[in-house]
C-alpha cells in the first residue's frame, strides 16, 4: 500500500510472492504389480496409476496429531472385481498381506508386499492398502484396478505401492 491507500502491482506481487491461492496438498497413488513364477522369473508387469479414498485421506491427516487415532496402514490385499471407497469389490480369500518394507523418500512414500505362493491365486484386476489385517475389512487408504494378472498356485506377486504427496 502506498501512503495514499491505493495499492500497487508491485505490492501485490511482493504480497503474494511464494503464496498462491491456488496451492494445495495432492496425494498421488502409482502401483506396481509384478507377477513372478515358482523359479523368480518375471510373468507379467503392469504400472498403473490408483485413487485414495476419503477414509484415506483421513487416515494421512490424522497421523499429523500427536496422538494419532486411526491405524496406519499396514496390509494388502488383492481381489478379482472393482474397488469400492472402502473395500475391493471381490477380494481374493486369504490374500490380506503384510506390507513388507514401508519407507519415505522426502515427500514419497513407498509400500511394498509379497503374496506368497497359494495365496490370494485366481484372476486378480484390484488391489488395494488397508490398516487392519482383517480379510475384507475397512479402512482401504488406496485401490487400483489393472488389467488381468493370473496368479497361480506357485506363483508370487509383488505389488509396490508409491503415494506422493505434494
Amino acid at each position: 500500500m502506498n501512503f495514499s491507500g491505493e495499492v500497487t502491482a508491485t505490492d501485490e506481487m511482493i504480497k503474494g510472492f511464494g503464496k498462491s491461492i491456488f496451492d494445495k496438498i495432492e496425494i498421488k497413488n502409482n502401483v506396481k504389480v509384478e507377477l513372478f513364477d515358482e523359479f523368480g522369473n518375471l510373468k507379467e508387469c503392469r504400472e498403473v496409476h490408483n485413487a485414495t479414498t476419503v477414509k484415506g485421506k483421513y487416515i494421512i491427516a490424522d497421523q499429523l496429531l500427536d496422538s494419532p487415532t486411526i491405524a496406519k496402514p499396514g496390509w494388502m490385499e488383492i481381489g478379482t472385481g472393482v474397488p469400492g471407497d472402502t473395500l475391493l469389490g471381490a477380494y481374493a480369500p486369504g490374500s490380506r498381506s503384510a506390507i513388507s518394507t514401508k519407507t519415505r523418500n522426502n515427500n514419497v512414500v513407498t509400500m511394498v508386499c509379497t503374496f506368497a505362493a497359494g495365496a490370494g491365486t485366481g484372476v486378480i484386476i484390484e488391489a488395494g492398502v488397508f490398516n487392519t489385517a482383517e480379510e475384507n475389512a475397512e479402512i482401504m487408504l488406496a485401490s487400483a484396478s489393472f488389467a488381468v494378472v493370473t496368479k497361480t498356485a506357485v506363483d508370487t506377486l509383488t505389488i509396490t505401492w508409491a503415494i506422493t504427496i505434494n
